[in-house]
């Protein structure tokens, strides 16, 4: 067979290697496809957000984060790492209060990192906004080798300091020897990168792991007609979820005499993939009925507003309805 490429794999590339491999070996998956009917849900989002100016614009990828946030306040256990020696069937599960939330990013140069959005348990739609505006200018200023040399060399580290000698001297091993050595800077060119103030670059808190995945795979292709069936869980976490692009498909509506009719709506595929070890099926249900009450009473989102805006917006729906 003929070859018409080689490429060894980058820092970026190894780091993704290293977990997924990793996931797959030591995580029990269990996938759930949840398939709910957003029309409603959708076209308030349309009505309330299509007038922004594209400076200010909520994203349709912001608003499913709040709403998985949320998602998550009912069912907090789906927030946590899990610590776990199968040699001695030991565990541990560390449910956190803050919603940290990492996610794989495509940079403006076509190259994806995780970015980790700190403190959204409690962030309203224009802070959330604010938030990924902000750590996306400085992800377009950053030198994604460095930064993710950075995040290699400390995950390194921990795994020395938890006694990990032997694999701490094969990731040496496999960084600085042979074709595959990771190129970093050096010298002057790394000091002049490290004098960058942290405001106007990526620091390791950006790229840490959160409390939870979230992919929005939707927003790579609107057009697509797929799902998500699988999906890795980045250890320590606990459960990981894919957002895919809302589409048209037959749903099954009630009418106002209970009877029963097909009709062409919109499903936002999702799917959620949690831990075994963690969590039962029965642990995620919160979160669905959760999500459920959100999309079937989609008005809710004007409360994730700051007040004085969400009035002027009430207040312009109003006019345009008189009109």
């Amino acid at each position: 067979m003929k070859i018409i490429n080689t490429e060894h794999f980058a820092i970026q590339r190894k780091i993704v290697a290293c977990k997924t491999s990793e996931s797959w070996q030591n995580v029990p998956h269990v996938c759930y496809n949840y398939e709910p009917e957003v029309s409603a849900f959708y076209d308030t989002y349309k009505r309330v957000f299509s007038s922004r100016c594209v400076e200010n614009k909520i994203t349709f990828n912001t608003l499913m984060l709040k709403v998985i946030t949320e998602g998550l306040k009912q069912a907090p256990v789906m927030n946590s790492h899990i610590t776990y020696n199968h040699r001695f069937l030991r565990g541990r599960i560390d449910t956190f209060e803050t919603v940290n939330i990492s996610v794989p990013t495509i940079l403006p140069n076509g190259e994806m990192m995780t970015l980790n959005l700190h403190d959204f348990q409690n962030r309203d739609l224009e802070e959330m906004t604010a938030y990924i505006k902000d750590i996306n200018r400085r992800a377009a200023q950053s030198d994604l080798s460095e930064s993710m040399y950075a995040v290699s060399f400390d995950n390194t580290m921990q795994n020395l300091r938890k006694g990990k000698i032997i694999e701490t001297v094969t990731r040496l091993w496999g960084a600085y020897v042979g074709s595959s050595k990771v190129k970093h800077m050096r010298g002057k060119e790394k000091k002049a990168y490290k004098a960058i103030p942290e405001s106007e670059r990526l620091t390791l808190r950006d790229l840490e792991p959160g409390t939870i995945t979230v992919s929005n795979i939707g927003s790579t292709y609107l057009q697509q007609h797929g799902a998500t069936s699988l999906l890795e869980i980045v250890p320590p976490q606990v459960c990981a979820i894919s957002v895919g692009a809302v589409q048209d498909k037959p749903v099954v509506t009630t009418d106002s005499r209970g009877r029963k009719n097909i009709t062409v709506g919109k499903v936002l595929p999702m799917c959620i993939a949690f831990d075994h070890r963690a969590l039962d099926f029965g642990e995620i249900v919160p979160f669905l009925k959760k999500l459920d009450e959100i999309f079937a009473n989609p008005e809710v989102m004007l409360g994730w507003l700051p007040q004085t805006q969400t009035e002027g917006e009430e207040k312009d729906d109003r006019l345009h309805v008189v009109a």
